[in-house]
């Protein structure tokens, strides 16, 4: 994988060879680290691969995963304020690597909601879309679920929730099991 990502001539086998590197069980973390800054340093000035970049990253089923994604939120590529960051992010994140933000002890529930509580302040739309995950607890087991609605709960109980958030979570609530 270093050796393709090294003699790529695009970005789509780069990408495919960092996200080779960084989802090994393999590749040391010196490796998965210069890997990293190497791409980032040739692509920075390209917003698009920038996020392809944080998703690579938000999406790595390696252990740690939301440590990581906590990491890439202090991270000088990434804003709140932008849409496309937070996709790129918390978004593939909660989407996308289901074994990080499924977590028997509910950190990634609990990451979403803080994440949620922010946005609906910020951008109240992108917030209700970041909800989706939460609102599927029902196809889970019931350690999950209750952790899940706990989340929603938490995002219910907020002062000044927006309508957009409020919606999603009233009706997810009212979801049968």
């Amino acid at each position: 994988a270093r050796q393709q990502l090294d003699s790529a001539t695009n970005m789509t086998d780069e990408l495919a060879a960092l996200t080779g590197i960084i989802n090994s069980e393999y590749a040391s973390d010196a490796l998965r680290s210069q890997a990293l800054a190497d791409f980032y340093q040739r692509w920075s000035a390209e917003a698009l691969v920038v996020n392809q970049w944080l998703t690579a990253q938000a999406q790595a089923s390696r252990p740690g995963g939301l440590e990581r994604v906590c990491e890439l939120m202090e991270d000088e590529s990434f804003d709140i304020r932008n849409p496309n960051k937070v996709r790129a992010v918390i978004s593939a994140f909660c989407g996308g690597n289901p074994i990080n933000f499924h977590r028997a002890d509910g950190a990634g529930y609990a990451f979403l909601a803080d994440q949620i509580l922010v946005l609906n302040k910020l951008n109240p739309q992108i917030a209700s879309r970041l909800l989706t995950p939460l609102t599927k607890w029902s196809k889970y087991d019931s350690g999950r679920q209750q952790l899940m609605k706990a989340a929603l709960e938490r995002i219910l109980a907020a002062p000044a929730l927006s309508k957009d958030v409020y919606e999603v979570v009233t009706k997810s609530l009212k979801t049968s099991v």
